[in-house]
């Protein structure tokens, strides 16, 4: 089934799936007093209105809210502020600005490193233990960092086994097809204490119209996988179109990533990642596979274990700074990437991750800082049928956080209308001028953030539809953004 909406980029489609929402609760009664209520009831915006009949989503189907940012003045709308919402991807604020809040924008995950043995001559005489910490950021680039200073330590050949120790997340078993039964797709990976490159694989596609092939590079090398080094050309006046489905991935066979279809010239260099089958291996086999890449030898195997008590590491890999990890998280939608902060709020109070003890430690801090309309987080990402948060608690919160330390971190992270991340195809009359984070998933579809009204006043916008026709949308968020713009 089709899951995005014309304003999400390549790369944030890739992290975004269908979902199935609760039905609506009762409304409960506005906690911005009656003149907003009577606002709420008789002042929807005639463009927005127009633009949701357009899409078929009608108004009890929709939560929307513009405040000041001061919050010394009456919301200039407020509709159904009070409705449990499911947000999708605007789940991510709340994640987000409580890590920034608890944790500090400065604030990095370690992935320790362990030698089993003495280092001589080249060799490594025992095992090499690599600790993960929930670093969501150990990519392609940075592992090969990592495995570059081992070398340039003396290690080139390993006289034992590399034991990945994942022991910091505590978490129930995840089948990547239960969502959607779309296991390949890289938003569909379960977080991981030692999480390498997303557990993806980023394929990339380069025409030989000599050879009549198109070559395939794939990032990292993946140890005992098979993988297909070419695909044939399609005829000369195809054209690029649906590229992706027309090379006809196929992954029956688990330690095989192969296609049946054909790639276009025209399409010219093409990425695709895709997440492979028994994403439980995905750190092993990626990390053998650079390892001997770059010409290090093992004579053993990797494998899961524990780093044995009294060890201290040899080296230690630090990852970016929660500042710019949350900028991923929030330009990009990345879904891993956001349960694996999610989960890191969980692993500093209680040492080991879990989903419920990140839930705990986000719901004390939101009771201490905004008290009621208390969000179902679920994995932090929105990623989930069973997340929820009303426009008058998350506007509450944008309030909060755009008077807070860590504001210049947080607002920075979101997509700017009509420049970058899911909104840079935004057709918005007010591009530069607003920094929203997107949602969209089957059945729902939000927006939240900031504008600059034209007034030279700043207001905190909060939109979210749950209906089949949600994914239609688009244009009354555009709407409503032109309105508050013209504030």
């Amino acid at each position: 089934m089709s899951l995005i909406s014309s304003w999400i980029s390549p790369l944030a489609a890739a992290l975004l799936a269908a979902v199935a929402l609760p039905a609506a609760q009762a409304q409960a009664p506005s906690p911005m007093g009656a003149t907003a209520q009577a606002v709420a009831d008789t002042r929807l915006p005639a463009s927005v209105d127009a633009a949701l009949a357009r899409a078929r989503i009608p108004r009890d189907a929709v939560s929307l809210l513009v405040l000041d940012v001061d919050g010394k003045s009456a919301p200039r709308l407020a509709w159904r502020t009070q409705v449990p919402m499911n947000p999708a991807s605007v789940m991510k604020l709340v994640t987000t600005y409580a890590a920034l809040d608890q944790l500090g924008p400065a604030y990095v995950w370690r992935t320790p490193v362990y030698f089993g043995g003495p280092v001589a001559d080249g060799a490594l005489r025992g095992n090499l233990y690599i600790q993960g910490q929930g670093d969501p950021k150990l990519v392609l680039e940075r592992l090969w960092l990592m495995l570059r200073r081992l070398q340039g330590m003396g290690v080139k050949v390993i006289v034992g086994d590399i034991v990945l120790d994942r022991s910091a997340f505590q978490l129930p078993a995840h089948d990547a097809a239960s969502f959607d039964n779309e296991p390949w797709r890289p938003y569909n990976a379960a977080p991981d204490a030692l999480l390498v490159n997303y557990k993806a694989v980023g394929l990339g596609f380069a025409p030989d119209i000599g050879a009549g092939v198109a070559r395939i590079q794939y990032d990292p090398p993946m140890s005992g996988m098979e993988t297909q080094a070419t695909v044939p050309l399609a005829a000369m006046n195809s054209d690029c179109g649906d590229w992706r489905s027309k090379l006809q991935l196929d992954m029956s066979d688990p330690q095989r990533i192969a296609f049946q279809g054909q790639y276009a010239a025209q399409c010219g260099e093409k990425s695709w990642s895709v997440a492979p089958a028994q994403p439980e291996l995905f750190a092993a086999r990626a990390i053998e596979g650079m390892w001997r890449e770059l010409g290090g030898k093992l004579t053993g195997s990797v494998h899961d274990g524990r780093v044995p008590a009294g060890l201290q590491p040899a080296l230690q890999i630090e990852s970016p700074s929660l500042a710019e990890v949350v900028r991923d998280v929030n330009k990009y939608s990345n879904n891993i990437m956001a349960q694996q902060v999610f989960l890191t709020l969980g692993m500093q109070r209680t040492g080991v991750a879990s989903f419920e003890a990140s839930r705990q430690v986000l719901a004390q801090w939101w009771q201490a800082r905004f008290g009621s309309d208390q969000p179902a987080v679920d994995n932090g990402a929105g990623l989930s049928r069973n997340a929820w948060v009303t426009a008058g608690g998350l506007g509450r919160m944008l309030q909060q956080a755009w008077n807070s330390p860590v504001m210049p971190e947080f607002v920075a992270s979101m997509p700017i209308v009509g420049v970058d991340g899911t909104l840079r195809r935004s057709q918005s009359r007010h591009a530069g001028a607003a920094h929203l984070k997107t949602g969209t998933l089957r059945d729902a579809s939000a927006l939240a953030g900031y504008v600059d009204g034209a007034s030279g006043r700043r207001y905190v916008l909060v939109a979210m539809a749950n209906h089949p026709n949600a994914g239609a949308a688009r244009q009354a968020w555009e709407a409503l953004i032109d309105w508050v713009g013209a504030q």
